[in-house]
């Protein structure tokens, strides 16, 4: 989709996996300005022309909004630390929904959130600060999802599950109705998770179990 004339300038940051598919999800809305990236090698110009700057950028580029999604399985308990030490005052977070999906009048939305392609967010539905959800994934009634928290493509999240800060939910997920998912939990790719996900576990399988046992 062609961006619009007033469309707003946008930073991504980091370059990486999430931002890359993020480019997809700005419709009309925003203006790619480039993206940042603390690590030498990938600063300049990617094989698609996209300019990739260093940290300076969010200073010098004043007018442009950011969106922050660093993040994978092995450093998704640091998303808080990482996009904090960016700087960004919390004005100037956008959140970015991918013109596909559908999200509820009546959900709430917090800032710097990246909602994909195909995600459905029903009524009552709360998505803290600093959220990314893959595609085709469905957050249902009165669920919430803590600031921080990362979750996958084509997870289910249940009727009133609450996951807390800092959580990462692999792809292909389901959680039952009613579940509580402690902070910096992670949940293994394909998960049938059915019972309460302590602090700080892994958890994985069908039915889901901690990993490793004890």
């Amino acid at each position: 989709m062609v961006p619009s004339p007033d469309a707003t300038e946008l930073l991504l940051f980091p370059y990486n996996g999430n931002a890359i598919e993020a480019l997809d999800c700005l419709g009309s809305a925003f203006r790619l300005a480039g993206f940042v990236d603390d690590t030498p090698e990938k600063q300049g110009v990617d094989r698609f022309g996209h300019p990739v700057f260093d940290r300076s950028a969010i200073a010098r580029l004043a007018s442009a909004q950011v969106l922050a999604v660093p993040g994978s399985p092995a450093s998704f308990r640091r998303r808080r630390s990482i996009i904090d030490a960016l700087g960004v005052e919390p004005a100037r977070f956008a959140t970015v929904i991918h013109p596909s999906a559908r999200v509820s009048p009546l959900a709430s939305i917090g800032r710097n959130v990246l909602i994909m392609a195909g995600v459905v967010v029903t009524s009552n539905a709360v998505i803290g600060d600093h959220v990314c959800i893959l595609p085709n994934t469905v957050v249902h009634h009165d669920a919430s999802i803590a600031t921080c928290s990362l979750i996958g493509s084509n997870v289910t999240v249940a009727g009133s599950v609450q996951i807390g800060e800092c959580c990462y939910v692999g792809s292909g997920s389901s959680l039952k109705n009613g579940l509580s998912i402690g902070g910096g939990a992670l949940i293994g790719l394909g998960s049938n998770v059915v019972r309460d996900v302590a602090a700080g576990s892994i958890v994985a399988g069908n039915p889901a179990h901690r990993f490793p046992p004890g």
